[in-house]
């Protein structure tokens, strides 16, 4: 697989060496030295967005052009693999049947003081019911009307 940053070091040199211009006039002009423009365009250093954008302004390119150029060059060199299936349409394997049910999956029932987990009566299985903790005894004083009206009032679940 090749490297991104030697496609667009590869890129940069051919725009470079087509405009007849040597690595000191292009690293003058872009604002950095002329051994850190050189380690760039052989595919050493990885040049920042920002050190590409100057490379660009000096070469008289849009950013966007370099990269139109790698991407034509890396559609060249990589090798064509086979479309992967959309994440939308993997195939799957078949479930097996579910058991039936003789009880409803989740029943609404009275509070309990913790969540429990018991065998139910019969064949019926593992029962699990939850709830919310039992209620904390009124406080006296001025804050319990307070806080009495603007607590909720909330019907907890029991799932069997």
């Amino acid at each position: 697989m090749s490297l991104l940053r030697r496609v667009i070091g590869g890129v940069l040199r051919r725009l470079r060496l087509r405009q007849g211009r040597t690595l000191r006039e292009v690293a003058d002009a872009a604002g950095v030295s002329v051994p850190y423009l050189s380690e760039v365009e052989r595919g050493r250093k990885e040049a920042s967005s920002e050190v590409l954008a100057a490379i660009c302004r000096a070469l008289g390119i849009h950013l966007s052009e370099l990269l139109e150029e790698a991407r034509d060059d890396l559609r060249q060199v990589e090798p064509r693999l086979p479309a992967a299936p959309r994440s939308g349409a993997a195939v799957l394997a078949p479930l097996p049947a579910p058991r039936p049910q003789t009880e409803p999956a989740v029943r609404v029932g009275p509070r309990t003081s913790r969540a429990m987990l018991h065998r139910g009566p019969g064949a019926g299985g593992p029962t699990l019911r939850v709830g919310l903790p039992a209620p904390m005894p009124a406080r006296r004083g001025p804050r319990t009307a307070r806080l009495l009206t603007c607590r909720r009032a909330r019907r907890p679940l029991t799932a069997v």
